[in-house]
């Protein structure tokens, strides 16, 4: 009898494990696989692929008895797409589908104290042979206060665990850049924290963010796994206009690997029919709305941006890099002077061009934009909120709303020293 108790401070997955072609606890849970059907090498992959793979590995093998099974896990950061990925590997592993209502439940530390779910980790389950429980915000463990009752209880416990359970610890307010040398330093220090905490009975499992050459890599390698070849140009422009987002990247290929079955690939064609069409729709009509200074349609409009997405305000980073490329559009429109749609694609080159039903709509928004020197106050403005939004604020949908404020209100005239300190886009 084998009872799994997995803790996990995250919000909530983004998905549910095995819908979709993607699904995180099926085939997929390893990555892409190479031609002959074997595994890439985990030496082209990133940390937090290599991370996901080893853990997955030994919770396979523990599954089929082929391997022990440490009595904890802890998964540290804050890569949803990766802790999915982990996620549908338990799942997949101990959880079987008949038996998902008896042995899976899903606790909070905001309303669950630490000590009922040691009791439940202690205690056998008598509807199934095993049990997995999540158990959410275990950041409140590190909140003020010693802790000391809580981490002696765990000390306890992990002296003497029960063989039937397993507890994984999803420690997701911890943010763990690809370059680990570039961990902020609050971060830094909770890491240690867990480590010297938990890490000192469970197993640490680093998810560390995914950056843009892993992300095409996976793309071209998963669409090549269902036998359809993504050009290197549609690889990039996908990656490139979701931000790196991981868990918007597989939703996105989901739906052009549907688009394009029977035709064997993806072209960046497209890649700007189906994933960007109707995003950029809305973000030119919330740049139209900056450029008229309607800031109540421009919030509005921000607004339903976030709401559309399945990934929220944590696709704030996309929306930033589709506003300043739009600007930059903009700024070149502006400067060669550009008139109509016609010479609006000798004036942009290609990968810069926007899709043919927004050129006449931009052409109109740069137009209404006097100087050059209103366009680069809008792209310091965007860089200043990519800068918040990389420092891990609070909240991340505040900053966009600042923003967008900001963007569609007149300019106000800035005193020299001020002005001398901004970030300049003018040569």
């Amino acid at each position: 009898m084998v009872q799994v108790l997995v803790t996990s401070c995250s919000q909530g997955w983004p998905r549910s494990a095995g819908q979709g072609i993607l699904e995180p606890n099926e085939q997929r849970i390893h990555g892409p696989r190479c031609e002959e059907g074997e595994p890439l090498s985990g030496g082209r992959w990133g940390a937090g692929f290599a991370a996901v793979g080893r853990f997955v590995a030994e919770i396979e093998a523990a599954a089929t008895a082929k391997g022990p099974l440490r009595p904890g896990y802890v998964l540290a950061g804050d890569e949803a797409f990766l802790l999915d990925r982990c996620r549908g590997a338990v799942l997949k592993g101990f959880v079987p589908p008949d038996l998902r209502d008896f042995c899976l439940s899903d606790l909070d530390l905001n309303g669950t104290s630490l000590f009922e779910v040691l009791d439940r980790a202690q205690t056998p389950s008598l509807m199934a042979p095993f049990q997995v429980i999540f158990v959410r915000n275990v950041r409140q463990l590190y909140t003020r206060g010693a802790k000391k009752d809580e981490f002696a209880a765990l000390d306890r416990y992990f002296r003497s665990p029960n063989p039937q359970a397993l507890l994984i610890f999803v420690a997701d307010f911890i943010r763990i850049p690809s370059d680990a040398r570039r961990m902020e330093m609050d971060d830094k220090n909770r890491f240690e924290r867990l480590k010297e905490t938990l890490g000192e009975h469970c197993g640490m499992v680093e998810l560390a963010r995914v950056n843009e050459e892993d992300a095409m890599r996976w793309t071209v390698a998963t669409a090549q796994e269902a036998g359809i070849r993504v050009e290197p140009d549609a690889a990039r422009e996908l990656v490139d206009a979701l931000g790196a987002d991981m868990m918007l990247i597989s939703s996105e290929l989901e739906k052009l690997l549907l688009y394009t079955l029977g035709r064997g690939r993806i072209t960046l064609g497209d890649v700007e029919t189906m994933v960007l069409a109707a995003k950029q729709r809305s973000l030119y009509e919330l740049t139209d709305a900056i450029s008229a200074r309607d800031r109540v349609r421009a919030l509005a409009l921000l607004h339903g941006l976030l709401n559309s997405s399945d990934a929220g305000e944590d696709a704030a980073i996309g929306h930033l890099y589709m506003l300043a490329r739009t600007f930059r559009q903009m700024l070149v429109i502006l400067e060669k002077n550009v008139r109509d749609s016609r010479a609006i694609w000798q004036a942009l080159w290609q990968g810069f061009r926007m899709p043919p039903f927004a050129a006449d709509d931009l052409i109109r928004q740069a137009r209404r934009y006097k100087s050059r020197r209103d366009l680069t106050r809008a792209l310091r403005l965007v860089a200043r909120a990519d800068l918040e939004l990389r420092s891990s604020p609070p909240d991340k949908r505040l900053v966009l709303e600042r923003l967008v404020y900001e963007l569609a209100s007149e300019p106000k005239p800035a005193s020299p020293l001020f002005a001398s300190s901004q970030l300049s886009f003018e040569g």
